[in-house]
């Protein structure tokens, strides 16, 4: 008689079934827990303490820096942001320094850092026409910083990087200032972002003048621009912004509603 095992020929199979199932819990798990912190970086970003923004944007500035060259421009900039500053509420302002750095590119960008540096591009300011125009843009960066935008969007872009790692492994998270640095060059704000941002700048601008006039000129010339040439550096902007069109329409909205005025503008004259 030959022995015959207790051992039955299907536990392989179900010893492969029950691996699937563990996998698949796990897998479960860890995308509960990935999406579960999505939700909660939109939910805690407002309680980042500003010096731990602040060692934040150590990480990134130094690669602006690096191309940043000081100038009279850059120096004009950052007396527009000074003044700014002091129209904010002192609650908004506690521990923060913003300032300029002027990178002479032709991108046509402007972008918040975390730890409260704005960087403004050459290609953007050859586009402005008028001092108000400017201040609207710098307003509206300032916006992103009182939104805490710039964060949410590292945030969710780290996040991303870590579910694509969970789920496909192989993908570097962020590990140097060059990542940030790219990373915020190429952010897109969601339009519900940037029509907050626009709404600040629009409040700031009025505070800063008594009057909004020059607040969509900047999106209008874009808009033609766009229309009549093939520009990569405006075309680029454009694809990263939500439509002009959409802004310019909801900014002018605003002005109506808030019972804005317009008068004279200033000329910006970069020496």
């Amino acid at each position: 008689m030959g022995y015959h095992s207790p051992i039955s020929d299907r536990n392989p199979e179900t010893n492969n079934r029950q691996l699937l199932i563990l996998f698949a819990l796990f897998s479960g798990v860890g995308l509960t827990i990935i999406i579960g912190l999505f939700i909660l970086l939109n939910q805690v970003v407002n309680l980042i303490p500003v010096s731990v923004e602040q060692k934040i944007g150590s990480l990134i500035v130094n690669e602006y820096k690096q191309k940043n060259k000081l100038s009279s421009t850059e120096i004009k900039l950052n007396k527009i942001v000074d003044k700014l500053e002091q129209l904010l509420p002192s609650n908004t302002t506690e521990k923060r320094n913003y300032q300029v750095l002027y990178i002479p590119e032709d991108t046509v960008n402007a972008l918040a850092i975390p730890g409260d540096t704005i960087i403004i591009y050459e290609g953007l300011l050859k586009q402005v026409e008028s001092e108000n125009e400017l201040v609207m843009i710098l307003s509206h960066e300032i916006g992103h910083f009182a939104h805490r935008d710039h964060l949410r969007s590292l945030g969710n872009i780290f996040l991303t990087k870590l579910l694509i790692n969970y789920l496909l492994g192989g993908v570097e998270i962020l590990q140097s200032g060059a990542d940030f640095t790219n990373i915020l060059a190429h952010a897109q704000y969601s339009q519900a972002q940037e029509k907050k941002a626009d709404e600040y700048g629009l409040d700031l601008l009025n505070k800063y003048y008594g009057h909004v006039a020059g607040a969509t000129d900047f999106f209008q010339r874009l808009m033609t621009e766009n229309k009549q040439t093939e520009q990569r550096n405006i075309i680029a902007f454009i694809a990263s912004h939500p439509l002009p069109e959409k802004r310019i329409k909801n900014l002018e909205k605003l002005i109506k509603n808030k019972g804005y005025i317009l008068q004279k503008k200033v000329d910006w004259i970069d020496n």
